[in-house]
């Protein structure tokens, strides 16, 4: 999973780059797009392909961020989706509780393998270091048998936890810059425009146009791009809470089972 992690994190962003410099020459500065056919003219009206070829090289910074805020997004996706397992919750923590019950290790070993999601990493790992331990310390008591396996849940947990967040900071951070790099973008038109202004001492309504056009279209590519990303942010932070409900919910039902077996 981590060198997954690292090839993933390490290909995304220069493809991206790659792929929004593609996309803003090839499809956005298509002649097609201009006025004389190249474009270096004036777009066609009512052509945005072609106004957005006006906003400057920070258009192919926004369209990689966009690309990375989908690809990323995907991931997290594909990720949480496996970590929900394959097993229904409820179910899950019922059929552990049973085998609990019997004693019955493998049976709970192998239905963990079964479920293959955070739950069942959890149980599994603290599960089997408790019987490792319990095996090996005959003589413990049931109160140090209850803090033993409240310590090991917590700490299977606190390692699944960071698996389910991985990433997260990316998208969060794209959803924070592309607003402020939309308004670089604004600042920079508005720069371009007053120059053209100051050059021939008189107002230059072809340069003027330009400068706003480049404004403009960096803030119109920034602000939704920020919105996206904090849709998709919230979503997936909405879905890892939900996991990690069940998780603490599961692992509740074990230390109250082993509560138990002591009254």
């Amino acid at each position: 999973m981590k060198n997954y992690q690292r090839w993933f994190a390490a290909l995304v962003i220069p493809i991206a780059l790659v792929l929004a410099w593609l996309i803003y020459e090839k499809i956005l500065g298509a002649g097609s797009n201009f006025v004389g056919g190249i474009n270096t003219g004036e777009p066609i009206k009512g052509n945005y392909l072609g106004v957005m070829y006006k906003g400057g090289p920070l258009v192919v910074v926004l369209i990689s961020f966009q690309i990375i805020l989908i690809a990323y997004a995907i991931e997290r996706l594909i990720t949480l989706r496996k970590a929900y397992g394959q097993i229904q919750t409820q179910l899950f923590v019922s059929e552990v509780r049973n085998l609990l019950k019997q004693k019955k290790w493998d049976d709970i070993y192998a239905l963990c393998d079964q479920h293959r999601g955070a739950l069942g990493n959890v149980v599994k790992s603290a599960l089997q270091a408790y019987h490792q331990w319990e095996q090996a310390h005959p003589e413990a008591t049931q109160a140090e048998k209850i803090a033993w396996i409240e310590t090991e849940l917590e700490e299977a947990t606190q390692l699944e936890i960071p698996i389910l967040q991985k990433n997260m900071v990316v998208i969060s951070t794209l959803a924070q810059i592309s607003t402020l790099i939309g308004l670089l973008g604004t600042v920079t038109g508005m720069i371009v425009a007053f120059a053209s202004m100051a050059r021939v001492g008189a107002p230059d309504a072809v340069g003027l146009a330009n400068g706003i056009s480049q404004a403009l279209v960096t803030t119109a590519l920034g602000i939704p791009t920020a919105a996206v990303g904090i849709i998709v942010y919230n979503y997936l932070a909405t879905q890892i809470e939900q996991i990690i409900y069940s998780i603490d919910e599961l692992n509740f039902s074990i230390a109250q089972y082993f509560k138990l077996q002591t009254a």
